[in-house]
């Protein structure tokens, strides 16, 4: 084992250049500094220019982290085909959302259809005083918070979005003296968190310093105090919904399942997740396998779209299901709504090489357009993992598309490869049975 020295306190680490921060963490964190340093480097793009975009996307960048970018073809999406990007490191997310656009292409395909579109952020503050002459004052002062965003927000409004209204809440029933105002924006194509962050930001000041001028406020009221003002991930309010439909009968694609007994199994396994807290959390990531790839692939940002997505399916104080099931008048619908503050402007995605190919790809789609694919990639995702779990099982699916990276880890050449994806077509797959037929194959057995 390696001992590491965690007491290595460095000063000014962000001011080395990249050489002398592989250098540094080389010889201070690994036995072998130089396979280190080696390992590091062998990322680095060979176009000076490329690298130099990646390294300043973040700070301390040594070297880049890469990720696979695959595409599902196939996805016929209100009447329009799309092959969708996908980067993400498990193996078979993308073969199971390529199946299911394939089954669902044959039926119809999905349909979508953006519910709302506001995003929201908060100026958090407290206020020392009476609450009807808060409410008073901001009446006042609600089209001067607004005025003084005009130059913040006219590019915005340009383009056809900007804020859409200011409110105060009153939480004092949470925090003593806790106020809010809450604002709600269209950020059209971008996902927006500068604007919105910016336009917070100017309505802090604007009401610190009306409250100061404002001859009715006590000289303790003049002092609101801002305690900070920021965008909020969760957007319950910006949300999108994708369904497929089609007869029980034309449901199943499997002799062994009628099309009512895999509607019937299937509507029970989303009940289950609707009801089970256990099952809810697997289910959903399942979703979010389909939806974070594609984010990730877009250029936007993945962790702000978890977070809203788990805070939606907590909406109603227990944590549930994302999708839901139904059979009405024979017709089985499965549907999602999904929240999601999406952007095709702005932030890395005019940066990005892989990026702007990946919305080229989608045919440089609006920020509406993409909230629809990704919702659709997340139900699509969503089907799949459910009709495998209620007939084959999981495991025979992913496991095959496992045994690569079995193989891959257990060194096996091409031949062998060959010869183990033979094999374990009709046997199960295990690391321990991967490694005993290899060992009879490098045996002669």
């Amino acid at each position: 084992m390696i001992k590491q020295n965690f007491n290595n306190k460095i000063d000014g680490f962000s001011k080395l250049s990249k050489q002398e921060k592989i250098e540094w963490v080389s010889s201070t964190y690994f036995k072998s500094n130089l396979e280190s340093a080696k390992l590091l480097k062998q990322y680095w793009n060979d176009d000076i220019d490329l690298q130099k975009i990646h390294d300043e996307f973040t700070e301390n960048t040594i070297s880049n982290f890469y990720l696979p970018l695959g595409i599902a073809p196939n996805f016929l999406i209100d009447g329009r085909d799309h092959t969708i990007p996908m980067a993400i490191e498990e193996s078979s997310v993308i073969a199971a959302a390529c199946k299911a656009a394939k089954f669902w292409r044959e039926r119809g395909g999905f349909k979508t259809k953006i519910l709302s579109f506001k995003k929201t952020g908060q100026v958090h503050f407290i206020f020392n005083g009476k609450k009807n002459k808060l409410f008073d004052f901001f009446k006042k002062i609600k089209h001067l918070l607004i005025e003084d965003t005009k130059e913040i927000s006219s590019n915005m409004t340009k383009r056809g979005g900007g804020i859409l209204d200011i409110e105060l809440i009153d939480k004092t029933i949470d925090i003593p003296n806790y106020f809010q105002l809450n604002a709600t924006f269209d950020t059209v194509d971008s996902m927006g968190a500068n604007f919105i962050n910016s336009c917070l930001e100017q309505f802090s000041e604007t009401l610190k310093n009306q409250a100061i001028s404002n001859s009715n406020f006590s000289n303790n009221e003049k002092n609101i105090e801002i305690i900070m003002s920021i965008l909020t991930n969760y957007v319950p309010e910006c949300l999108v919904r994708a369904e497929m439909s089609c007869s029980v009968e034309k449901l199943s694609d499997d002799k062994n399942f009628s099309g009512k007994k895999l509607a019937e199994k299937f509507i029970q396994a989303v009940q289950i997740a609707k009801t089970q807290r256990e099952r809810a959390v697997t289910h959903n990531k399942g979703i979010m396998n389909g939806v974070d790839s594609v984010i990730i692939a877009t250029g936007n940002d993945f962790r702000a779209i978890e977070a809203g997505v788990h805070a939606y399916a907590s909406r109603n104080g227990h944590y549930t299901s994302l999708s839901d099931a139904k059979i009405v008048k024979d017709i089985f619908t499965f549907s999602i709504e999904l929240p999601i503050s999406l952007g095709t402007v702005g932030g890395i995605t005019n940066l990005h090489p892989l990026v702007k190919w990946s919305l080229q790809l989608l045919g440089n789609p609006s920020g509406k357009d993409l909230m629809k694919i990704v919702a659709v990639a997340g139900l699509a995702q969503n089907f799949g993992a459910i009709k495998s779990l209620i007939t084959s099982g999981i495991q025979q699916g992913h496991m095959k598309m496992h045994l690569i990276n079995i193989l891959n880890t257990l060194n096996a050449d091409e031949f062998e490869k060959k010869e183990m994806i033979k094999y374990f077509k009709i046997h199960t797959v295990t690391y321990s049975s991967v490694e005993k037929a290899l060992k009879n194959i490098r045996n002669g057995l």
